[in-house]
């Protein structure tokens, strides 16, 4: 796993280097489209399920879960260019398609942690992928806020981008165990 960040030491790390990817393609040949084209401020809530407990002695003990992860792209403004956001409007608007929505591939690319070649990555097989609402104000924009809660499978890798901005994930194996040499 990456045990440092890849940016300089003292300097503040860009919000830009963490995004969310939706599959817009098939599992087997993923097409990575980002999430939040407009979207002005994300970010992932990690929800552990902690419980605290005394003992008849008096002790204080607490227990955690592993998280239950989600994240909210709110304004997420609607753009033709947007393959994400097309997707997502497609299934739930047109579709309404509640069993789609709960099974869709997405990726948390890490462009910050291990190398600038082969940033750690996370891969969620069956995610939520709720839309809130659909509308705006008058005179505004048309928005379709969306909800996301990551889930199925978790599989560790790393995530790289060409020069052409198409991003490739590589699974880290079933361990995770060599991800560590590829970072």
């Amino acid at each position: 796993m990456p045990k440092t960040f890849n940016t300089p030491a003292g300097q503040t790390i860009a919000r830009e280097l963490m995004i969310a990817y939706l599959n817009t393609g098939a599992k087997e040949s993923p097409v990575w489209s980002p999430f939040g084209k407009r979207t002005t401020d994300s970010s992932i809530d990690y929800d552990w399920g902690e419980e605290t407990s005394k003992d008849i002695l008096g002790n204080t003990f607490t227990t955690m879960k592993k998280p239950t992860m989600t994240q909210t792209f709110d304004p997420w403004d609607l753009d033709g260019g947007d393959a994400a956001q097309q997707k997502i409007y497609e299934l739930a608007v047109i579709d309404q398609d509640a069993q789609a929505l709960t099974n869709q591939d997405v990726m948390i690319a890490h462009f910050y942690s291990g190398s600038t070649t082969a940033a750690f990555a996370e891969r969620y097989l069956s995610c939520m992928v709720k839309p809130t609402s659909l509308g705006g104000e008058g005179g505004g924009n048309l928005g379709m806020p969306v909800d996301v809660t990551y889930g199925g499978e978790r599989i560790k890798g790393t995530v790289s981008k060409g020069s052409d901005g198409a991003v490739t994930f590589s699974d880290g194996g079933a361990s995770g165990a060599s991800l560590e040499d590829e970072i």
